[in-house]
């Protein structure tokens, strides 16, 4: 099985590459977290979770190997499938998702599309003893979010929606906002629009 790939970029999109490989070009989807840490061109490597099934062979490919980690971790779990599980992690970063596993913060797991409260429930009593043996000491954990941030989060999700912006759009903005303490809700959006429109 393929585990690790190195080449060139040849095309780049929010959901997968075509990596050149000494002339073959390999399909590997990833997730917006990795998308957003990848060059426009140049040549990357990239951690490879091979996916077989009877119809399709598809590579999943990863920055690091904390998220190939959690991605199979997921995928483990009964009802997710390798394009859920990155889809989780598109909206939420390793951090932040072994903080919600471990706090069974079913409320946080439900936010993220495709993830109802059962499935949320079926992650946190699967997978809360499994994220303590993953290596997290080379990220950090988020300090816990506190109710005015969520209510300003919702208002720019509700803003940009009305905008006219597709939800997954939406979900993969928020992904890459680093606000600052205390940022206001135009702040928020400015940040928000301005990855909307690169």
């Amino acid at each position: 099985m393929i585990a690790l790939l190195t080449g060139q970029i040849a095309h780049k999109s929010p959901d997968h590459i075509i990596l050149d490989v000494n002339g073959v070009g390999y399909r590997v989807q990833i997730p917006f977290s990795t998308y957003y840490e990848l060059p426009e061109e140049g040549t990357v490597s990239l951690h490879i979770h091979t996916s077989v099934r009877e119809d399709a062979i598809q590579l999943y490919g990863f920055r690091t190997r904390l998220e190939k980690s959690f991605f199979q971790l997921l995928i483990a779990v009964s009802g997710i499938g390798p394009r859920l599980a990155r889809d989780i992690l598109s909206n939420i970063q390793p951090a932040q998702l072994a903080q919600a596993l471990r706090q069974g913060d079913v409320r946080m797991l439900s936010t993220i599309p495709g993830i109802g409260k059962k499935t949320a429930e079926r992650l946190i009593l699967e997978l809360k003893e499994k994220v303590g043996k993953l290596d997290l000491s080379s990220v950090a954990v988020p300090e816990p979010r506190n109710m005015r941030d969520d209510e300003i989060l919702d208002d720019v999700v509700s803003a940009l929606l009305n905008l006219g912006y597709k939800e997954p759009q939406v979900r993969k903005a928020l992904v890459g906002l680093n606000p600052p303490p205390d940022a206001s809700l135009e702040e928020l959006l400015k940040q928000a629009l301005k990855l909307l429109m690169k």
